[in-house]
């Protein structure tokens, strides 16, 4: 030992830290990669992502069988850690594009082969961390002794900073490391090193856990008070509809009909532990909501400006604020509100606690669907099938008037200047007429369904000089990324390069491709004309932009860019999630912990296990309740899906109230008491003398 605890505690704590590391850091950064590399939609990535935290929820039951019923705390440990550790390599490898990437273009040739290898890490590292999420902490537990208690809660303490601390920890850094760019051909996002980093980290978990093994104490299974609950429940169910029939006498409670079979005491804590678990039936619409913190919105803060100043925020970094908040805000209500209360005379009482952190819960939706209101205003329209969307740009010195046909849709262009996309039916468009002072043309236009196009237009010697570009963007770029192309608006043929890309060669009035770049910063900007070259550095274009820059001049050291915004940037800034963040930390604070603690105050005193396993399914129902919803909904607004979730989740808050006003608290300890009080009068009829021999055993101690 050392200083009063056993050594064996710091190999426990080593290996939480670097587990709850691997699995929150894995998921920070999992629904960006559902919607970037494997290229699923915002649904389907949610779907999904729900899906696998469901999952993670409802195989801890499993590993509490597993380790209480054959193989220990130790083994199951052992043996899930490495499906865990297999898992999360699984994950780390199926996100290297190079696998399947025969072209070398960065991007994955065969795309069912990275999503086969994600679905099997996944669900490895599902049953990896559920399975031994309820052995770890218990297996602390058992290293004391039992005039330890006090080391014991310390322990508790320790154990679950080490939690939070690992879970901080990585939200911050691994999408930092998904941010860098890397790749063997040509370089991308690096989920690699996003997911290989919580791989390395489940791997020295493992080892230091297995370096400890002589220390610990090791006790062994002694079976599963939840397979006794279940089969006490089945028993009762099966036998009172044997006896349906009239003539047999109805009993207090259905349980009873178990007493042919099973105990007195197993019965009374059954019915304990059901009247908690029937308060639990409302619970799973909390987390429904909870968990989308790491699915919708985090898909909302990619539409979002992360600029922070001197430091760029990554959409996934958001969720950091939860757990900071948390670290804030509980010994703020503990120390503050709930004594503030206590002295307003207000009887708060646990089951009033979690109302409130309902509430507060569906307060905060309505706030992210308030916030998402003001993020539609800022996005583009983009067109829809039948559709099609052309910008007119004026590269010339005179004004410029635009007629389409046979439309009759006309409009004038400033010189130097620009008209945003202008919506046609594909059908109503056929020719274009340009006038530039006494000049004009007339040109034939195909337009595609549901694209984009740039008319460039420009009075020469020759003439008047319109040429259609086909914009091949009908989206907002991906992960706050500026898309770039140029237009040469010279005489001359020009080569471009901006970064490190080398955008080619570029005749008269032609334009480039698009090309992504970091969104924020700045670039230089190379332009190579037959006769000089030209260097300067371009603006900052904020984030999520697509724009067009067109070369006006390039002598000596001048060159003159005009820059012309196709796609608006992010506006609305990443900080306007945080009050949607601190009204949930709030909820779930009052939720909870206050749902653990009452949770544990009314469960006899060998059956925590199994509210403790109701806890967590309530949570993995309610990703289940996510896919339900959202798959059922077919809301085209996600503004209007949010509120759905607030709407749903004060309906069951308010069905929750109810149920808890008829509540009737109970003391275990004393039922359990009278119990044991019961018993013993049994056994005093059974034998007489009892009285008599136990205190002549008293007197001989």
């Amino acid at each position: 030992s050392c200083f009063g605890y056993p050594v064996s505690i710091l190999f426990i704590v080593v290996n939480e830290f670097c587990e709850r590391f691997s699995y929150y850091g894995m998921r920070a950064v999992l629904v960006l990669y559902f919607k970037y590399f494997l290229r699923w939609d915002d649904n389907l990535s949610t779907a999904i992502y729900h899906t696998f935290v469901a999952l993670c929820y409802l195989t801890p039951i499993l590993g509490a069988i597993i380790a209480d019923s054959w193989l220990g705390k130790f083994k199951t440990i052992i043996s899930l850690s490495i499906v865990y550790t297999v898992g999360q390599t699984v994950m780390s490898v199926s996100s290297i594009s190079e696998i399947t990437d025969r072209n070398q273009d960065g991007t994955p040739d065969n795309i069912a082969v990275h999503i086969a290898l994600s679905m099997i890490g996944l669900i490895l590292i599902a049953l990896g961390t559920g399975g031994i999420k309820p052995c770890v902490s218990a297996f602390g537990g058992d290293q004391f002794n039992d005039d330890q208690e006090k080391q014991r809660s310390r322990f508790f303490s320790i154990f679950y900073l080490a939690i939070n601390a690992g879970s901080l920890i990585s939200t911050v850094v691994t999408p930092i490391l998904r941010a860098q760019e890397c790749g063997i051909h040509s370089k991308q996002q690096c989920y690699p090193l996003a997911f290989g980093v919580p791989a390395a980290l489940m791997a020295v978990s493992l080892i230091v856990f297995v370096v400890g093994s002589g220390m610990y104490k090791k006790v062994q299974p002694q079976g599963n008070i939840m397979i006794q609950v279940c089969k006490c429940i089945g028993f009762a169910i099966k036998n009172r509809f044997r006896h349906r029939s009239k003539e047999y006498p109805k009993r207090e409670h259905w349980l009873d009909w178990a007493s042919e079979k099973y105990d007195k005491r197993l019965i009374v804590q059954t019915k304990m532990v059901l009247r908690v678990l029937f308060l639990y039936i409302p619970l799973p619409m909390f987390w429904a909501l909870f968990d989308q913190q790491g699915s919708r919105w985090t898909l909302q803060a990619t539409t979002m400006d992360g600029n922070f100043g001197a430091i760029q925020i990554q959409p996934d970094q958001m969720q950091t604020i939860n757990p900071i908040l948390i670290v804030i805000m509980v010994p703020v209500v503990d120390v503050l509100i709930y004594p503030l209360i206590q002295k307003c005379k207000i009887n708060f009482t646990p089951l009033r606690k979690m109302t409130v952190g309902m509430f507060l819960a569906g307060l905060a939706f309505i706030a992210a669907a308030l916030l998402q209101v003001q993020i539609d205003k800022t996005l583009p329209v983009f067109p829809t099938a039948g559709q099609a969307q052309i910008k007119v740009i004026n590269l010339g010195t005179g004004n410029a008037n635009i007629t389409f046909l046979p439309d009759v849709t006309n409009f004038s262009v400033q010189p130097n200047g620009s008209v945003n996309y202008k919506t046609f039916e594909t059908s109503q468009i056929e020719s274009v007429i340009v006038n530039i002072g006494s000049e004009n043309t007339s040109e034939s236009i195909t337009l595609t369904s549901s694209s984009r196009h740039t008319l460039t237009v420009k009075n020469t010697e020759t003439g008047v000089a319109a040429v259609m570009l086909f914009d091949n963007v009908t989206e907002k770029p991906e992960e706050g990324k500026n898309l770039i192309r140029f237009i040469n608006n010279l005489p001359q043929t020009i080569n471009v390069t901006m970064g490190e890309t080398d955008f080619g060669r570029l005749d008269f009035l032609s334009a480039s491709n698009y090309n992504a770049f970091s969104g924020g910063g700045t670039e230089n900007i190379v332009v190579i004309t037959n006769a000089t070259t030209c260097t300067t550095t371009s603006k900052a274009l904020g984030f999520g932009g697509a724009y067009t820059i067109v070369v006006n001049q390039c002598s000596g050291t001048v060159t003159d860019l005009t820059y012309v915004e196709d796609i608006p940037p992010n506006t609305v800034h990443m900080a306007w999630q945080i009050p949607q963040y601190f009204i949930l930390t709030c909820a779930e604070v009052v939720f909870s912990i206050t749902g653990l603690e009452f949770s544990y105050s009314q469960a006899p005193s060998n059956m925590k296990s199994v509210l403790q396993a109701g806890w967590l399914l309530t949570v993995a129902v309610g990703n289940i309740i996510v896919l339900i919803v959202a798959g059922a909904s077919k809301l085209s607004e996600q503004w209007a899906e949010y509120v759905l979730f607030a709407a749903l989740l004060f309906a069951v808050c308010i069905i929750f109230a109810v149920m808890a006003y008829f509540y009737t608290y109970v003391d275990p300890h004393e039922i359990e008491a009278q119990l044991d009080e019961e018993e013993k009068k049994k056994q005093v009829k059974q034998d007489p003398d009892l009285y008599e021999k136990e205190a002549e055993a008293v007197s001989r101690m």
